[in-house]
């Protein structure tokens, strides 16, 4: 077993026994011990991508800060649009550091901690005792706007803010104290986020995440398009246009564009299944996808089909 293998086994057992403990820990994080991703799998962000590489630095090269008479950021706050790449760039700088990526649903974790009641005070310093002992890590606290997550059903007024807030900021700043993990937070609310978040010595750089239209969808597609062609070993796409395909339609996010894409091969899929003829996708599949994308769109009050993956 490699030292990398080694690496991963030991961070996989640290947090199996650490979430076993609390149960709030196990149901709102998700650990992945060595994520393999990169940026080629992200299409578009070209800023956001320039950020998170050179928040990489302060893992990979850290002295590189000092020679420039600077020092990293304790933390970075990625904002934008559900569905747009946050996780997934938080999940590059992962791969791009070697470090595990721990994944922390806030609003989960925030109902878990209410609804089981227990000690607070004694969850969050085993947190910080558990991630003292794990590898060289990079935490995502992912929606950190809690109270407005769409996770939890939007606009959560019942909720004891001042308490979560307490909770939260300590979490947060137990994670930033240590020396080893990089430190992400994102959020889909910015303009209702509290500023506490983003106070010096916490998420003090934000970065935001927001696709170029049409360039960034396109790549988006054609990434996905190819990914899925692989999973296939075959090929699945007619030549085609996928800047006719996305120019009428602004709205979709990055995620909602790939769902969008998958409807078609499923289409597709169930063509075969059914014994009829199935043809590679074209433009015109694609665009009748994008028609039923958009009346259901025009049903529903938000749409939400899932994240950016």
């Amino acid at each position: 077993m490699n030292e990398q293998e080694l690496g991963k086994e030991r961070a996989q057992n640290l947090w199996t026994s650490f979430a076993r403990k609390f149960e709030a820990i196990a149901q709102a994080t998700e650990l992945e011990a060595l994520p393999d991703f990169d940026f080629s799998q992200i299409g578009g962000l070209a800023p956001a991508k320039d950020e998170i590489q050179t928040y990489a630095c302060a893992a990979t090269d850290p002295d590189v800060y000092a020679r420039w008479g600077t020092h990293p950021p304790t933390g970075l706050l990625l904002i934008g649009q559900p569905s747009v790449g946050k996780r997934l760039l938080a999940r590059s700088l992962a791969s791009l550091t070697g470090t595990s990526f721990l994944n922390v649903a806030i609003p989960r974790l925030v109902l878990e901690v209410i609804h089981r009641g227990g000690k607070v005070g004694e969850l969050v310093a085993g947190w910080h005792d558990a991630l003292e002992e794990m590898p060289p890590l990079t935490v995502l606290f992912n929606e950190l706007e809690f109270s407005q997550a769409e996770e939890i059903g939007a606009r959560r007024p019942d909720l004891p803010v001042g308490p979560v807030m307490d909770f939260l900021l300590d979490f947060l700043d137990r994670t930033i104290s240590l020396p080893h993990v990089l430190v992400v937070g994102s959020t889909s609310h910015p303009d209702t986020l509290r500023r506490a978040f983003v106070q010096p010595g916490r998420l003090e750089r934000v970065v935001e995440v927001t696709p170029v239209f049409p360039r960034d969808i396109v790549e988006t597609l054609t990434i996905h398009a190819a990914i899925a062609e692989k999973k296939a070993g075959r090929p699945l796409f007619d030549q085609v246009d996928w800047n006719a395909v996305v120019s009428d339609f602004q709205h979709p996010t990055p995620g909602d564009w790939v769902h969008i894409l998958h409807a078609a091969l499923r289409s597709k899929a169930r063509c075969e299944a059914a014994g009829e003829v199935s043809t590679p996708i074209s433009t015109p599949d694609l665009q009748d996808q994008v028609v039923r994308f958009k009346h259901v769109n025009a049903r529903l009050p938000v749409t939400r089909l899932g994240t950016y993956v």
